[in-house]
């Protein structure tokens, strides 16, 4: 199952040549999985990925230019689930147009002692319930 996710472009995330910066794809992604992590997990009663995610890697393709405008639409899935680590993948499709792929490695994260920690029972159930189909 997918994670939709509208995010409204904003002025400051253009360049100076009327597209979308690519930096600020990130910032978009960002926003999307913290909506899954933060505001999704709550309604079903998860609160520990309050407690810490770090990201432990990106990457990303850029497909096509995004030019300011309507929203777009970010869809986003677990791709793989470790121990102490999982794998997010997103695309962002502008005017039902894909312009963007990508992938960020999340490690739960223990802020209080400062290191990784494994991902729980609890958590491992919610992200199973976005994993993309084999």
């Amino acid at each position: 199952m997918k994670y939709i996710y509208h995010s409204p472009l904003r002025w400051s995330d253009m360049d100076a040549y009327g597209h979308v910066n690519n930096a600020r794809f990130l910032t978009l992604y960002e926003e999307a999985r913290v909506a899954l992590f933060f505001t999704g997990a709550r309604q079903m009663g998860l609160t520990s990925f309050e407690d810490g995610i770090v990201i432990a890697r990106h990457e990303i393709d850029y497909v096509r230019p995004v030019d300011y405008g309507d929203p777009v639409r970010i869809e986003m899935w677990v791709e793989e689930i470790r121990h102490s680590r999982f794998t997010i993948a997103y695309e962002l499709i502008d005017r039902e147009v894909v312009a963007s792929r990508a992938r960020s490695v999340c490690v739960p994260f223990n802020l209080e002692f400062q290191r990784p920690r494994r991902i729980s029972e609890a958590e491992r159930a919610f992200l199973a319930e976005w994993m993309a189909p084999a």
